[in-house]
């Protein structure tokens, strides 16, 4: 919203209308144009800002995916671990089972035989 300059009256009575209106219609124009200047000058330094932003949220996600992939390496490496761990597991279990089968149907062999 542009302020109109407005000058006192001493000035119109001492520099006189003309030169009064003159220097208002000058001021006016100053303004406009510095306005105008400064418009410009914000949209400029709104584009770095934006492209900057951009860029950092474009390497933040550069960065998120890097780290993304890190981990499902990671996660990769511990599944596997966890399968090797779990096959192991599974051994021991169907050796303890089969030796308390063994034992179970021996004892009853024998107690049968008293």
């Amino acid at each position: 919203m542009p302020v109109t300059a407005k000058l006192s009256r001493k000035f119109h009575e001492t520099l006189g209308d003309e030169i009064a209106n003159e220097l208002v219609d000058w001021f006016n124009q100053v303004d406009l144009t510095y306005r105008g200047d400064f418009r410009e000058l914000n949209e400029l330094n709104f584009a770095r800002f934006d492209a900057k932003l951009e860029q950092r949220f474009a390497e933040a996600d550069a960065k998120l995916e890097r780290r993304l992939a890190q981990f499902d390496v990671r996660f990769e490496h511990l599944e596997a671990r966890f399968d090797v761990k779990l096959a192991q597991l599974r051994t021991e279990l169907i050796k303890w089972m089969f030796m308390f089968w063994i034992g179970t149907v021996a004892m009853m062999f024998f107690a049968r035989s008293y």
